[in-house]
């Protein structure tokens, strides 16, 4: 039968050419001739838009649509044309059915945005998104006949953003560092549970050696044992079983990811928004830092209504990244949380050892401290001149050591929490005064001022007063050490809310990027001027713990080359507490003192100080008679007595308190031997040695370094830079004396012509003054080896 041509399709694009072949006259719409002018405004209406439209027409709900729409309808077009909607879309009428009838009813148009609709147009049950509008077709009489329903898919958006909330959720739950890494992984799982649509089941395994065991789990209902019955536990990676296999969790463990299918067959769980089963799966590698060794495998169920297309898979990439990244975080926070706890073991346990070790060196000091004392103030049986002197220098060093064993007992006292405040009510002005007033003479010997304003209080202080005094001699102390011009004030006031105790310099001061750290133990300024290199670097972190103890705090104020202020701050809550009862603590003022007798060591003629030759022992001088050697010590008591020693051998010796003193004595005149300390302010002992290596004229001058630093890696660091020997404090005299003639005897018998010679031409070298009668001279030293700290 020859249908008759009609222009009503033209311009319909391929729709409209379809339209235009198909017999409408074995359709309920009839033929088109006969058609209303209505329907026939209506399709051109259709046809000419770009956009999808629907036209149903008649108590059949006969389909008219355009190219647009085709698309939308799959493998269902070109059979839909003509034909009852209610047939086509049968597998989503129940959701179309209310909006195509309210608009027939009613006469209004609807709009619903991101209308879930199953279809299959694509040879499985989709699941699919629109944005769809119903409005009323009208007859040429006006009366409702039918639907134009305009409508967009929106799918990709829908489920797109769907997927970026679910990888959102994980970043928000997948925090690991405050959680171990199984808690992290139920958080991930928990996320992921809840979003069912695209990820219908999922397992995390994380390897464990050369197994894989399963961290967590979701998918089903979680009282229902359909996932866990289904799925290993553990797999052994060596012999990964039968099941193990079927879920692909080898392949993925090797860093290969895996298409899990038919799962129909042996896994019964709803899926998808309308609960069909779940037929495919992916087990995917979680990546590490190595490739062929992933942290584990995460196994992700597929939606049985969504196509595994490239989106897909590649939200599953993200997911799976997400995922390890999170893993990883967590592994790496309990390993650092159990490094920490290592650490902090390593330390409770070193503090115990301190304290121990502390406590077990009071009895020797005492037992040292008794006779030495004993002797200094025995009149009825007096020291001579040079035994005295060696007493007091035993003496003054066993002080030292009793009070650095004093702070290390107090600071792992206060680490251990095992410190009190034994507080008592005191005049807090008048005790910083006095303790003060025990360093004028140190301040004033070291050239400068110190200003004490400690004017009354309103109210009595309750402190615990040794407390009090470790803080205001180590805040002087300070002062003291890193102040070469001007003065200190020590300041006490208060105001409604505090009292306040103020120590401030004129000092070198202090760079803004060391104030954060000022206060740690152990902490110190590197490359800083001081008055010494001596210490145990714990006094400003004592300060600061004793505050808190205290319940004050530490505030600091500093400009490099202007000074330093330090201030203590009690608010009157802690400073008016109830006070202790029983007696005030005796022994005021012995820490203070103890700092000055300290501090007054490191006061010497910047010039250096030289010990005339001592007649040599024996019957006749040696060869190395009238030596000169350059002795370099911030510490002035081991200046004096090396001093003592060596000219007791008949050499001469120039004693300087730091590298920078010994290169200029050097300059000046050039020794036989110099003999440095490693840890000295300005420059110390290592600096010195390179910078005479890097001399012509001192490359070959002997070098000797003096050290507390104990081991292998210490006289290695010292020889590997050029010193000739390398002496580990405590050392026997004799040792010493020995190994100070090897060296020079070995530089004045090396063959003439070296590139740097030892010993300059005698025309160039200096001789030594003939020693003066009227100096007092050291004894000499015994044969008979003594230990010296």
């Amino acid at each position: 039968m020859t249908r008759p041509r009609t222009d009503l399709f033209d311009g319909g694009g391929a729709t409209g050419r379809l339209m235009a072949e198909l017999d409408w006259a074995d359709t309920p719409l009839g033929a088109v001739s006969d058609w209303p002018q209505s329907l026939r405004s209506a399709v051109r209406m259709v046809l000419s838009s770009r956009y999808p439209m629907l036209l149903l027409w008649g108590d059949r709900l006969s389909q008219l649509y355009n190219d647009a729409y085709s698309a939308l309808i799959g493998d269902k077009h070109p059979g839909a044309l003509g034909d009852d909607v209610r047939v086509t879309l049968a597998e989503g009428w129940d959701v179309l059915a209310p909006l195509i009838e309210r608009a027939m009813a009613t006469g209004v148009a609807s709009w619903v945005p991101a209308l879930q609709l199953l279809l299959e147009r694509a040879g499985y049950r989709e699941e699919a998104y629109f944005s769809v509008s119903h409005a009323p077709a009208r007859d040429d009489d006006g009366r409702t006949v039918g639907v134009l329903t305009v409508c967009s898919e929106v799918t990709e958006q829908v489920v797109g953003e769907r997927r970026l909330r679910l990888l959102r959720d994980l970043s928000l739950r997948g925090d690991g560092r405050t959680v171990d890494v199984d808690a992290t992984c139920a958080r991930l799982i928990d996320a992921i549970g809840g979003h069912p649509l695209d990820v219908p089941f999922a397992a995390i395994y994380l390897r464990d050696g050369g197994t894989l065991r399963r961290i967590a789990h979701a998918g089903g209902d979680a009282r229902d044992a359909t996932i866990t019955g289904s799925l290993p536990t553990v797999v052994d990676l060596a012999d990964p079983g039968p099941t193990a296999r079927a879920w692909g969790l080898p392949d993925a463990a090797a860093g290969r990811p895996t298409d899990v299918t038919g799962l129909d067959g042996r896994l019964s769980l709803p899926a998808g928004p309308w609960g069909d089963p779940a037929r495919a799966a992916l087990a995917l590698p979680l990546p590490s830092g190595a490739e062929d060794q992933p942290l584990g495998v995460l196994l992700v169920g597929v939606s049985p209504n969504r196509s595994l297309d490239e989106a897909y898979r590649s939200f599953y990439q993200l997911l799976t990244q997400q995922v390890s990244t999170a893993v990883r975080n967590a592994q790496e926070y309990e390993r650092e949380r159990r490094r920490a706890e290592t650490l902090a073991e390593l330390d409770r346990v070193k503090t115990t050892f301190f304290t121990n070790v502390s406590h077990e060196f009071r009895t020797p000091l005492t037992l040292m401290l008794g006779p030495l004392a004993d002797a200094l103030a025995d009149t009825a049986a007096p020291l001579t001149p040079p035994q005295r002197e060696r007493v007091e220098t035993a003496w003054r060093s066993a002080t030292r050591l009793l009070t650095l064993v004093n702070s290390l007992l107090t600071f792992s006292s206060l680490e251990a929490g095992r410190a009190r405040s034994d507080a008592h009510e005191v005049d807090l002005p008048a005790l910083t005064a006095e303790l003060a007033s025990v360093f004028r003479a140190a301040v004033e010997r070291a050239g400068l001022t110190l200003d004490v304003d400690c004017p009354p209080l309103p109210h009595p202080v309750t402190v615990d007063p040794v407390n009090w005094e470790r803080i205001v001699t180590n805040l002087l102390s300070n002062a003291l050490k890193y102040t070469f011009i001007g003065g200190i004030r020590v300041a006490v006031d208060a105001d409604h809310d505090e009292v306040r105790l103020t120590v401030a310099d004129t000092g070198i001061g202090i760079a803004e990027a060391d104030l954060p750290k000022l206060f740690e133990r152990f902490h110190r300024v590197q490359g800083a001027r001081s008055r010494s290199h001596e210490g145990t670097g714990i006094g400003l972190a004592l300060v600061n713990e004793l505050a808190r103890l205290e319940g004050g705090e530490v505030r600091v104020t500093s400009q490099v080359g202007a000074g330093t202020t330090f201030t203590v701050a009690l608010p009157w809550s802690a400073a008016r507490r109830a006070a202790t009862t029983g007696p005030s603590p005796e022994g005021r003022g012995d820490a203070a003192r103890a700092a000055v007798q300290e501090a007054t060591g490191w006061l010497t003629d910047p010039a250096g100080d030289i010990a005339e030759a001592a007649p040599a022992p024996g019957p006749a001088a040696d060869e190395l008679a009238g030596a000169r050697i350059l002795l370099a010590d911030d510490n002035s008591d081991m200046r004096a007595y090396l001093s003592r020693l060596l000219a007791a051998q008949g050499w001469r010796v120039r004693s300087v308190t730091d590298g920078r003193q010994a290169l200029d004595a050097i300059h000046r005149e050039l020794p036989d031997l110099v003999l440095t300390d490693v840890m000295m302010p300005v420059l110390d002992g290592f600096d010195l040695v390179r910078r005479l290596r890097a001399d012509p004229a001192t490359r070959s001058l002997p070098v000797l370094v003096l050290s507390a630093r104990a081991g292998e890696e210490a006289s290695v660091a010292g020889l590997s830079l050029g010193a000739d020997d390398y002496l580990v404090k405590p050392f026997a005299a004799a040792e010493l004396i020995a190994r100070i003639r090897t060296a020079i005897r070995r530089a004045r018998t090396e063959v003439p012509g070296d590139a740097a010679p030892r010993r300059p031409p005698p025309a160039t070298r200096r001789r030594p003054p003939p020693p003066d009668p009227r100096r007092s001279r050291s004894s000499p030293v015994r044969a008979r080896p003594s230990r010296i700290a």
